[in-house]
């Protein structure tokens, strides 16, 4: 599945939420128990299906006062940084053009991986790039769907490119 995959079951999600909710009046509110909060486990496998799944789940939880569109940055946990021209090497070449480039406000970058310190890795290095302005997400999202132990150094990368930052910790 590719990243227009993804995107397009994230929005298929979105409508079909959106959709489902009714107006409800103020007695039909206190007649009605509240809902429970849907609690999104992370796979314990490396199958991209089931992380796609899962991801398109956490990503469309997350698009709250996002206007525009929403970017998904994914790697499969068997991506090797060092492999010349792949999948790794080309997505850090997209994510760093999109920085030197600049994101409209409303948008927002999702990041995920099964393998969480290798996004949060790229996202570092990408966001590092000296060419990438202060403002370059300013108005922006960034979302990173990782462990916890690397959700500062990811922060602090999205921060200083000037964006919002969110993290949903994969558990």
């Amino acid at each position: 599945m590719n990243r227009f995959a993804l995107l397009a079951a994230s929005a298929a999600l979105a409508l079909t939420l959106t959709a489902c909710q009714g107006e409800v009046d103020d007695e039909d509110k206190e007649a009605q128990p509240e809902a429970e909060a849907v609690v999104l486990v992370a796979p314990t496998s490396q199958d991209d299906a089931e992380w796609k799944t899962y991801l398109g789940q956490v990503i469309g939880a997350n698009t709250d006062g996002i206007t525009e569109r929403t970017f998904n940055y994914y790697l499969p946990a068997a991506t090797d940084p060092a492999e010349e021209d792949g999948p790794y090497s080309r997505m850090m070449s997209d994510v760093r053009t999109v920085l030197q480039r600049g994101v409209l406000p409303g948008n927002m970058l999702s990041f995920s991986s099964p393998n969480s310190t290798m996004m949060a890795d790229l996202i570092v290095e990408a966001f590092e790039d000296e060419s990438i302005q202060d403002t370059a997400l300013k108005g922006s999202r960034v979302l990173f769907i990782g462990e916890s132990k690397d959700e500062s150094r990811v922060r602090q990368a999205a921060l200083s490119a000037g964006a919002e930052f969110r993290f949903v910790e994969a558990k």
